[in-house]
């Protein structure tokens, strides 16, 4: 099992995928309980914009991912404000506009083979830079989701309580815009865009199965994240399959499990209260 870290790529690639399963659970469990859980997938569409952009402009694809990211989060953010009611149709009209610019650019690409592995990721074919960027990034996010973890919390469950409580809520917003829309945009070039929303919320859905307190979820979301990461990573390698549709397979077969473990210990427990009665 060690051979697989013979390899720089594969060391730079564990090196990513664990930060990456660190910080993306902490973004998603937010999200989640903001009752956004498609926000990821309106992002990763927007980058693919970003990246066409990027290639086509001459720029790292990542740096053109990043910026279409932040003005698709900050424009998300802004629709909500001026439609509370109907939040959710931010995040659509968000996901129509990136979607039909990626289309558009995408055409005008002449390296299509770099533009494609944006799609489903390429963990194993990061630069220097882009791994340098991760750490940068990582050591960001999980110094601002502590610094900022009851703030959060609260905004999270209560926006308007928040406000009346005297939180910033509008500063930590826009602070949780910008780190969302940064993390989303590392995390596609690694996992892809396409997918990268499951990883921002499988996950979540996992630890929410078994936390029975705030902390506790995150730290769970966290486990399952980095054990997806590691599983679908060393089974894509010895098995020759894709690393980013095979770490989000593994975290769904995870939730797979702990449903039906779940339904079967239920069963279980009803089963012998009526015997004892």
């Amino acid at each position: 099992m060690a051979e697989i870290f013979e390899y720089n790529f594969m060391r730079k690639a564990f090196i990513v995928g664990i930060l990456l399963a660190v910080i993306i659970p902490c973004i998603g469990i937010i999200v989640v309980l903001k009752r956004l859980s498609m926000i990821g997938d309106a992002l990763s569409h927007t980058s693919l914009a970003g990246v066409a952009a990027g290639l086509i402009i001459g720029i790292n694809p990542i740096l053109g991912s990043i910026i279409a990211c932040t003005l698709a989060a900050l424009g998300i953010e802004a629709i909500r404000k001026k439609i509370p009611k109907y939040a959710e149709m931010s995040i659509a009209i968000v996901m129509s506009t990136g979607v039909g610019l990626a289309g558009i650019l995408s055409g005008f690409v002449k390296n299509t083979a770099n533009f494609n592995s944006f799609l489903f990721g390429s963990i194993v074919a990061i630069s220097d830079f882009e791994t340098m960027l991760v750490i940068i990034i990582s050591c960001i996010v999980i110094l601002t989701f502590v610094l900022l973890y009851k703030e959060l919390f609260y905004i999270a469950l209560d926006e308007q309580s928040a406000r009346l409580a005297g939180i910033p809520v509008k500063t930590i917003n826009f602070i949780f815009t910008i780190l969302t829309a940064i993390t989303v945009s590392i995390a596609a070039r690694t996992v892809g865009a396409l997918i990268v929303s499951s990883m921002m919320v499988v996950p979540v859905a996992c630890a929410m199965q078994l936390g029975k307190s705030y902390k506790q979820t995150v730290i769970y979301s966290i486990i399952f994240a980095v054990f997806s990461m590691l599983t679908g990573l060393y089974a894509a390698y010895y098995a020759g399959l894709k690393p980013g549709g095979t770490i989000v397979l593994t975290g769904v077969m995870c939730l797979i499990v702990i449903i039906c473990i779940r339904a079967v210990i239920s069963r279980i427990r009803v089963k012998l209260t009526k015997h004892n009665i």
